[in-house]
């Protein structure tokens, strides 16, 4: 009897340490992703940052500035997928921004959805690509809808995918009117919606507005070796090509972002309830235009003060609507860096070009003299290659192997590092590189063939419409923070994967991880060690 009673006094004990350890649940939850965001820029920029946006949470949060995504290819869509479901792309679907369709045999959106308008846009998309559930998914659950789970970013991709499927909405900027956009999946659109439309078009402002330099010329000497002792000077006049995209890439955009997000805050009472609520906000922090940063050192300098300035704006309105100590505050990077690299000739470095048309022709010659007449190969996308599952279901071809002979062909062309199969991926034996790159694939969605170039290759698609690409296996590091929620300040050493962000996010306001979450919380952040 004795044991008994102190076995349960043990337990109680436990279990009112673990609750003492635990936070304090918040009210708000803002997640700020920052797509492109670099951990070595924000360490060559510190010097240039002001008080209250990076240095604060670097001095008042926990801190990791290696991200690991853990599958290849990330890119602006698959990246918020993976940060607000806590799984990879072979789970939640988003492979990428653009899937190959095999119905329609061209590239699509892979949130494109025909059965639903856009509100102030031409896009007809909606989150049920999406194969699992989100953190706000989990958050409307829990709560039996009564939080309210907003998303506000530049692109519709970045806003459906981290609002999820059960949100209020999710607005962006839409390439096409220049105005705040949403989609008409979602059902509950707030009121200052189409005010804000009509109070501050931004079509307007983006016609009227030049962006140039913070500083003088000579303010901008942080990036090493790239100095400029010229100014810039951009603007975005409605009969400009692509003004609204060219604006979305700017340093600008993010200035709109916070005022969006701040009229949505003063408007409704997000924050002030018994239940917790969750605003995702999306900012950009990438290269003007894709280029290198040999000839855009000034302008990603200005775009990282630029972004310094509203993170601590934003952080200031949160302070102001909640109060820090009731707010969780989850800042992190979409993990890759879009830019152009370009080494010239004279430096004699290794590399060559890569014609997908040409290796897709070469392959199916290869196949016709193997298997007979027929258009074997359906296309090259997005580094993979996709066989006509159709024809060789008619000719009764074994799958595995026309995949063998196509690689063993394929990885003798100059260029090509290696070739994995598909169904090596999904049943072959285990490797961390398979295990890598099976991560990034979904057997529905991906190609037959996956198809590494040689790094310092570039693929030329001899095509005006689609941009060619050098090929680099450089990792980018990129940053986490949190604070907040009587969160401790430290730095974390160790790498954290982006799938366990999810869960330690869901397990600060006490709810269940999304659906497809088999990570394990960040404990070091959760229990404040």
């Amino acid at each position: 009897m004795r044991r008994f009673v102190a076995s349960i006094v043990t337990i109680l004990s436990a279990v009112q340490l673990v609750a003492q350890q635990l936070p304090e649940k918040p009210k708000l939850v803002v997640t700020i992703t920052v797509d492109q965001l670099r951990s070595d820029l924000l360490h060559l920029f510190y010097e240039a940052f002001g008080e209250t946006g990076f240095k604060r949470l670097m001095k008042e949060g926990t801190i990791c500035f290696d991200l690991d995504y853990d599958y290849p290819n990330v890119d602006k869509a698959n990246s918020v997928a993976t940060l607000f479901t806590g799984t990879t792309p072979n789970y939640h679907g988003i492979v990428s921004n653009q899937i190959y369709s095999k119905q329609l045999n061209k590239p699509r959106p892979i949130l494109e959805d025909k059965e639903f308008m856009g509100n102030y846009s031409q896009e007809s998309v909606s989150p049920r690509a999406l194969l699992t559930s989100t953190i706000g998914d989990e958050l409307k659950t829990a709560t039996e809808n009564l939080s309210d789970v907003y998303a506000i970013a530049p692109t519709y991709e970045q806003a459906i995918l981290s609002a999820g499927h059960a949100a209020n909405a999710a607005f962006w900027i839409d390439d096409v009117t220049g105005r705040w956009a949403t989609s008409t999946y979602y059902k509950d659109a707030p009121s200052f919606f189409e005010k804000y439309n009509a109070t501050f078009p931004l079509n307007n402002k983006i016609e009227t507005v030049d962006w140039t330099p913070l500083n003088a010329p000579s303010f901008y000497r942080f990036i090493p070796f790239q100095s400029r002792d010229f100014t810039f000077k951009y603007s975005f006049p409605k009969n400009k090509l692509d003004n609204v995209k060219q604006y979305k890439n700017s340093g600008l955009v993010n200035e709109e972002i916070t005022q969006f997000v701040s009229v949505l805050l003063k408007n409704s009472t997000i924050g002030k309830r018994n239940y917790p609520d969750m605003v995702n906000v999306t900012y950009f922090a990438g290269s003007f235009n894709d280029k290198s940063l040999t000839d855009n050192s000034m302008e990603v300098q200005d775009t990282y003060l630029r972004l310094d300035k509203e993170i601590g704006n934003l952080i200031s309105i949160i302070e102001q609507k909640v109060g820090l100590k009731n707010a969780l505050i989850v800042l992190t990077s979409t993990g890759y860096f879009n830019a152009d690299r370009y080494t010239p000739e004279r430096m004699r470095v290794p590399s060559g070009e890569f014609y997908p048309n040409r290796c897709t022709s070469l392959l199916n010659m290869y196949l016709m003299a193997v298997y007979g007449h027929g258009q074997w190969v359906s296309a090259y996308h997005d580094e993979q290659i996709f066989l006509n599952r159709k024809l060789i279901e008619e000719k009764q071809i074994d799958l595995k192997e026309i995949q063998t002979k196509s690689a063993e062909f394929l990885v003798q062309m100059t260029g090509v590092q290696d070739v994995i199969c598909g169904h090596t991926l999904l049943h072959g034996a285990s490797s961390n590189e398979n295990r890598i790159a099976r991560n990034g694939y979904h057997r529905k969605l991906s190609g037959d063939l996956l198809v590494e170039i040689q790094p310092g290759w570039t693929v030329d698609y001899e095509s005006p419409q689609i941009k060619n690409k050098q090929i680099s296996k450089a990792a980018v590091m990129s940053p986490l923070f949190m604070m907040g929620a009587n969160i401790v300040p430290k730095k974390l050493e160790q790498p954290v994967r982006a799938t366990q962000i999810a869960p330690t996010i869901c397990s600060f306001l006490r709810i269940r991880a999304p659906n497809a979450c088999s990570d394990k919380p960040i404990s070091e952040i959760l229990y404040n060690k």
